[in-house]
């Protein structure tokens, strides 16, 4: 984007905000109402990628900067910061993040780029917290996050700081072992017990993925996706026999999952 497209969209952004001539739902906005906008203008872009529909992405990237350049404007209004020092902070941290471009360092593989980069933003947040109380090394990581994805950032917190299995054996147990715990739970009828079992087996899968180097997130999506497909194929086999799926017995439906594992395994 040119200095003039950005200024452009400053600007629009400015009228909109105007008390006097500016649009109602726009001067009605706040930090607070914008984050369901933000969060799903996010998951629009991951979508449209997913999608390989790159004229959606262009667009979509456009909506999610919009909230970039509404969120700058209300802090400008309230004398917080602007669009300007938003860009000049990001700026900052590609620079301070990438010492093997920006200042000669060496790296040897992507173990070792990874490393740099968590320990500048380790730095970062250590700077953060002379400003302020000392705060806990899991500090940071936003609740409002997908709970996969704040699972994963929390483990991968505590794992930095040395509190993790040294390899992903272990955790093959624990997850037999918090599997055993929801059975025994789901056996004694305590469903609030249930709830926490389930949540553990949850948090340990997430653990279990990190070790394989999977992302548990877009593991999860792919996987959902997969079932979509698979029932998807039911439907229109059950639909061929002039049935729909209650009139079908739970062994019919498996098996026709079954043939859908087959037919679908290359989709």
């Amino acid at each position: 984007m040119s200095l003039q497209k950005t200024q452009d969209l400053l600007a629009l952004m400015s009228r909109l905000r105007d008390p006097e001539r500016g649009c109602a739902w726009d001067l009605k906005q706040d930090f607070h109402s914008l984050i369901p906008y933000t969060i799903e203008e996010a998951y629009e872009v991951a979508d449209a990628i997913e999608r390989n529909d790159f004229d959606d992405l262009r667009g979509e990237l456009g909506d999610l900067l919009l909230q970039v350049v509404f969120h700058s404007q209300i802090a400008q209004e309230r004398g917080l910061f602007d669009f300007e020092q938003v860009a000049a902070a990001i700026g900052q941290k590609l620079v301070s993040r990438h010492p093997h471009v920006f200042a000669g360092v060496k790296f040897d593989n992507d173990e070792q780029r990874q490393q740099a980069w968590d320990e500048a933003k380790a730095e970062e947040r250590r700077q953060k917290q002379a400003e302020s109380e000392p705060e806990s090394v899991l500090a940071g990581v936003a609740h409002s996050l997908p709970a996969l994805v704040q699972c994963e950032k929390i483990q991968n917190r505590a794992a930095s700081h040395g509190f993790d299995w040294p390899e992903a054996e272990p955790v093959f147990d624990k997850v037999r072992e918090e599997l055993d715990e929801v059975h025994e739970a789901w056996q004694s009828g305590d469903q609030a017990h249930i709830h926490e079992e389930v949540g553990d087996l949850l948090l340990v899968a997430v653990n279990l993925a990190r070790h394989l180097k999977v992302n548990p997130e877009i593991a999860l999506r792919d996987a959902t996706k997969k079932f979509t497909r698979r029932f998807n194929y039911i439907e229109k086999q059950v639909a061929a026999s002039g049935r729909q799926l209650r009139d079908c017995e739970l062994a019919e439906l498996d098996g026709l999952w079954n043939r859908a594992k087959r037919e679908l395994k290359q989709v």
